[in-house]
């Protein structure tokens, strides 16, 4: 029995290393690993994996442009200054519905990356798992000034800083210029470069106005707002939604504290606007793609987005791929008054190698790509953490300027827990038995946090963080 299932994960292994093999690429950047003699230093091999993030290294026009292009010039570019060690460095891009497939393989063999450049949303549990190393001396005062705090909330689990930020991917709502015109809404409408603030009650508005005045327009088969919950994906906006009265989602001991009256106040919020056809009808089987879609249809009024789906949906607009409209971005409300927004922050981590210089031979090598004066200009393929990139190519790029000012309001969805790729599994259910009314608002919130309680509690026994408080 015990040599069925040796055989049995030997094969598992083998399969998943020629699944990778097939569907990633590997390139390579090295110092003269035969100039080792001469140069007296030792040669160290770093293996760095990467999701597709953007091509070429500053712009995707370039010649060879490849999603690998951006670390294989800083490889070159640092190994050439690197006084430490000769260093190989080896890139890999891996699809990010293989990432945890192939991590997971790697780190029971022993043989994790030594660099992984990543949403940190979609690293956090490595974090609790041990797998990562802290980056915290890595970091100094410049780059603490340079880099807004959210962003650097979002990378520190516990007291140490386990990524280092480059880039973020901010989500806001887009809206529907011409929906907005028709309905008679235009004091509504911000500028083409701004990302507009409504106050809760504007938008309550908005949402009348669009329900009762777009019947008679061009766009009678219109909904005024987007809202789904079919599964996990997009549900950053629902977390958000969830926040609008006030409620801070999790307290200092990182636990859900969503059934008080705010919580309960927002999902009634959310229930009533579903009740009142201000959304999509039936949101329980809608997801995010579907929203996202009926939007760039113009059957929705209001939805959700980052800078990718925006960039992506204009450049389809411009190509004539896609019907072109006045497209443009707004925060998300709150009782407040004070806009809610989130992002994700991408960045680099560094692996437990149990191999002392291959650590510090990347945590140097991630030091110097996220620091390097003209590396970092790179950031702008997405928005960049750093003012000072901001402030450079904010008139080429006029929103880089409206994101760094909404940088104040970034919130941290995720709260750095233990087990949140678990936790994003108990929101929807709890969404859709609101939608349908098999749940009250009261009741969908106490579940929604008991359940997540339990997941955060379970993994919280496992963290690594939490066991050397």
């Amino acid at each position: 029995m015990r040599n069925n299932t040796f055989y049995s994960v030997l094969l598992t292994l083998l399969l998943l290393s020629i699944i990778g093999t097939g569907c990633s690429s590997s390139n390579s950047s090295s110092s003269d690993g035969g100039n080792e003699a001469a140069n007296g230093k030792e040669t160290v091999e770093l293996s760095v994996w990467l999701t597709p993030q953007w091509k070429g290294v500053l712009d995707a026009t370039e010649e060879g442009a490849d999603y690998d292009s951006f670390i294989l010039k800083a490889a070159e570019k640092f190994a050439a200054q690197y006084s430490k060690y000769n260093v190989k460095i080896n890139t890999q891009v891996i699809a990010g519905d293989q990432r945890d497939q192939m991590l997971n393989v790697n780190l029971s063999s022993g043989t994790p990356p030594d660099v992984f450049f990543e949403s940190v949303f979609a690293m956090g549990d490595y974090v609790h798992r041990g797998a990562l190393v802290p980056l915290t001396d890595l970091v100094d005062d410049q780059d603490r000034s340079d880099i807004a705090s959210g962003y650097w909330d979002a990378v520190t689990f516990n007291k140490d800083v386990y990524f280092y930020p480059f880039q973020n991917n901010p989500g806001t709502l887009v809206y529907n210029a011409n929906m907005f015109k028709a309905a008679g809404l235009d004091a509504y409408i911000g500028g083409e470069q701004e990302i507009k603030t409504w106050t809760l009650a504007d938008y309550e508005e908005i949402l009348s106005k669009l329900k009762n005045n777009l019947s008679g327009s061009g766009y009678a088969n219109a909904y005024p707002m987007a809202l789904y919950g079919m599964n996990n994906q997009g549900d950053t906006w629902n977390l958000a939604y969830l926040r609008m009265f006030g409620n801070p989602f999790f307290d200092e001991t990182g636990h859900i504290i969503l059934n008080d009256e705010k919580g309960v106040k927002a999902a009634s919020w959310l229930k009533k606007i579903v009740d009142a056809g201000y959304t999509n009808p039936g949101p329980e089987s809608v997801t995010s793609n579907d929203a996202n879609g009926m939007f760039l249809n113009q059957q929705l009024a209001i939805s959700f987005t980052n800078p990718v789906l925006y960039n992506n949906a204009r450049a389809d607009m411009d190509s004539g791929k896609q019907t072109k409209f006045d497209m443009r971005l707004a925060n998300i409300p709150s009782e407040s008054g004070d806009p809610l927004t989130f992002t994700y922050v991408v960045g680099a981590s560094v692996f437990q190698s149990n191999d002392p210089k291959r650590v510090e031979a990347a945590k140097d090598f991630v030091r110097f790509f996220s620091t390097d004066a003209e590396l970092v200009k790179s950031s702008k393929n997405g928005i960049p953490v750093r003012s000072s990139v901001i402030s450079e190519y904010e008139k080429q790029y006029p929103l880089f300027k409206a994101y760094n000012e909404n940088a104040k309001y970034v919130f941290n969805f995720t709260g750095n827990v233990p087990g949140y790729s678990q936790l994003r599994e108990q929101l929807y259910p709890e969404l859709q038995a609101l939608y349908t009314g098999v749940k009250t608002p009261e009741q969908a919130v106490k579940d929604y946090q008991d359940h997540g309680n339990q997941v955060i509690d379970t993994n919280r026994n496992s963290s690594v963080i939490f066991s050397n408080k």
